[in-house]
């Protein structure tokens, strides 16, 4: 007996009733099987995973073949495990022998619509978009996910951040705002440092001119700061780190402790788990005492 409804063992005098009639509502997939056939049972399993994806949009029928031996006949079942998809009473498509789980879910696909992904899917995938530089493909991803539940504290954080890539500063800071729960308060702090540099960026000079200023002069403070801040808008954080650390253990006294002060912002940022904090933190920390 399945854990859920939607599997189901089907007899010879159940066929007509569970998967025929069944078949009117939803898709079913009948599995022809027997207890001696070692490829029904590795296939059984991918079956149900399957189905269970589908959330009751696809229903999944077992038919033991050594039992049921007038649907075998019906059907001319010849060899197994075949498994055979019924819509509206008919049997529209199948296969015999066991198959991977992609070309399974190509034949399913004209039949039953594709499930949704789960929310925690959605976000885990846009988090991995923005890692990768795809901070366009991760809003799309968090759009569908905030139509759903918009006091989703950690999509609207990420949100926030991929509007901000896009130069959208005044709108991220309106999502930001609109973030209500205290268990994402570093994630916010990060991205709130992150439309402070993206800010300030607007008004520096450009990253060339800093860059031959500072081939002119290593010493000059005001361009090494200021690179730095051009490095973290772009997100070349381990540059930015670099250069803050540097600044700072030659001047500690620049713009009032600022190098200091922005690289615990840039912390924040980053987050405790990212590789690069916990080295620049120690560093900090043996430049200090």
């Amino acid at each position: 007996m399945s854990a859920t409804p939607y599997i189901f063992d089907v007899t010879d005098a159940s066929f007509e009733q569970l998967v025929i009639e069944n078949s009117f509502h939803k898709p079913v997939l009948v599995d022809f099987w027997a207890e001696w056939c070692a490829p029904c049972k590795a296939l059984m399993p991918l079956l149900a995973k399957i189905t269970e994806d589908y959330q009751g949009e696809l229903l999944l029928a077992k038919v033991n073949c050594d039992l049921e031996q007038d649907t075998v006949m019906r059907f001319g079942i010849r060899s197994l495990p075949t498994v055979v998809l019924f819509k509206d009473g008919q049997p529209v498509d199948g296969f015999a022998g066991a198959q991977p789980e992609s070309a399974i879910r190509a034949l399913l696909a004209p039949h039953v619509a594709e499930p949704a992904a789960p929310q925690g899917d959605l976000l885990a995938t846009a988090r991995e978009h923005y890692a990768a530089g795809e901070p366009a493909s991760a809003e799309q991803l968090l759009k569908q996910l905030l139509s759903e539940d918009n006091q989703n504290a950690a999509a609207l954080i990420l949100y926030a951040r991929c509007l901000a890539e896009r130069g959208e500063l005044g709108e991220a800071e309106l999502v930001l705002d609109a973030v209500k729960s205290d268990e994402h308060r570093q994630e916010l702090a990060g991205a709130r440092a992150q439309l402070t540099f993206l800010r300030q960026v607007l008004d520096l000079p450009d990253a060339a001119l800093l860059k031959s200023r500072l081939a002119q002069d290593a010493g000059d403070d005001e361009a090494a700061y200021q690179l730095a801040i051009h490095q973290l808008a772009r997100q070349q954080y381990e540059a930015a780190l670099e250069g803050l650390l540097r600044l700072f253990m030659r001047n500690r006294s620049y713009a009032d402790d600022l190098p200091r002060k922005t690289l615990v912002q840039v912390f924040d940022l980053l987050g405790n788990e990212h590789p690069l904090v916990g080295p620049y933190r120690r560093k900090l920390y043996q430049a200090l005492y």
